[in-house]
């Protein structure tokens, strides 16, 4: 089946094509259908910024690696005892990406994203087909299109960030990166009661899409002294609440000074494996009292991603389309940063009459 896969290790963004990773469609076997298993014909699959750090070998070297996650399609086959979630063949679905073993320690104690044997279930999204165990696998409100459907997975990490920074109504939130976590994460928090909504971003295109999306205020980081446009904003207090979604080092340090004292940082990306955040914890934990805190994967989240949905402006974040056998001109295209969201057909799929 044609698989999206890395063919050569290297970051995407190298200027030296000797050296470059490269992305490319290779043939690989279905997977078999287990007893529990879904088959899925794979509608759309959207690409993750954690996709070129495949590339660059974050989890591991042994090329090809397969890609994506962020996916939707029509169940295609269930296995003989894929029968307790109720799919039926035919049924428009997306889901999560990860099975969790459920008898690990970290499982047993209800902490399954850290699960021991999480990265034996990873299989790549961006093919033909795909096979998942039925727990992973969530069947789309009627009303939600598969274009839209395969930002399931990102919606739920919006709202796992928004359960770390344990937000109350009337918060001052600041965001900053205006990708498609950081939008996402806007929506969900506008819906949480936040104010002084502000996106920290340098990109105009991408504070006019906050500023259409709900948010209150914009800030470019580049332009504008950060800090004091900040205190500005919030009347010299800072925000309660901070996230990064940019997952960029220049930015994840200056975010500690737009926090206001008590405030939640959550950083919510991925970060170069090396990087390492200078903190004085006289200022910022002892003075200030921040808390700090991460998001990895987000198991719990799905069922209410899944509710939310049908709810969120996601039409531009569906807008740059390519279709399987163009994949590398996606990723070309995602790594320029033109679009905030690319996505890759993987079959043509009539959809219906879903919006």
């Amino acid at each position: 089946m044609k698989t999206v896969a890395v063919t050569r290790i290297g970051s995407l963004r190298d200027p030296d094509e000797s050296t470059r990773g490269r992305i490319g469609v290779v043939d690989l076997p279905e997977p078999a259908l287990g007893p529990e298993d879904v088959r899925i014909r794979v509608a759309y699959a959207a690409i993750c910024g954690s996709d070129p750090h495949l590339a660059e070998g974050f989890f591991g070297t042994d090329v090809p690696i397969g890609l994506g996650h962020e996916i939707s399609g029509v169940v295609e086959a269930l296995g003989d005892r894929a029968t307790r979630s109720g799919l039926r063949v035919g049924d428009r679905v997306a889901g999560n990406f990860l099975r969790f073993c459920g008898s690990c320690r970290p499982c047993q104690e209800g902490k399954q994203q850290f699960c021991e044997n999480i990265q034996e279930y990873n299989r790549p999204g961006m093919a033909e087909t795909l096979t998942w165990h039925e727990s992973q696998v969530y069947r789309l409100p009627d009303d939600v299109s598969l274009l839209r459907g395969c930002l399931l997975e990102p919606i739920s990490v919006a709202v796992r960030i928004a359960d770390k920074t344990r937000v109350r109504v009337g918060d001052r939130v600041a965001i900053c990166g205006g990708g498609p976590i950081g939008q996402l994460a806007l929506q969900v928090m506008k819906r949480h009661g936040a104010t002084s909504l502000t996106l920290i971003e340098p990109i105009a295109e991408r504070r006019d899409m906050a500023l259409r999306h709900g948010a209150e205020f914009v800030i470019d980081p580049i332009a504008e002294d950060q800090q004091a446009r900040a205190a500005e904003i919030t009347q010299g207090r800072g925000y309660d609440v901070v996230i990064d979604a940019s997952g960029s080092p220049h930015a994840v340090r200056g975010l500690l000074d737009v926090a206001a004292k008590g405030a939640t940082v959550v950083y919510g990306a991925m970060y170069p494996e090396r990087y390492e955040l200078p903190l004085n914890l006289s200022d910022y934990l002892y003075l200030k009292e921040l808390t700090l805190t991460g998001v990895f994967v987000s198991p719990y989240a799905f069922p209410r991603a899944l509710q939310l949905l049908p709810h969120l402006e996601l039409d531009e974040l569906t807008q740059a389309v390519f279709d399987i056998d163009d994949a590398e001109e996606a990723f070309a295209v995602h790594v320029s940063g033109r679009f905030p969201k690319v996505v890759i057909r993987c079959n043509d799929i009539d959809d219906g009459t879903a919006s």
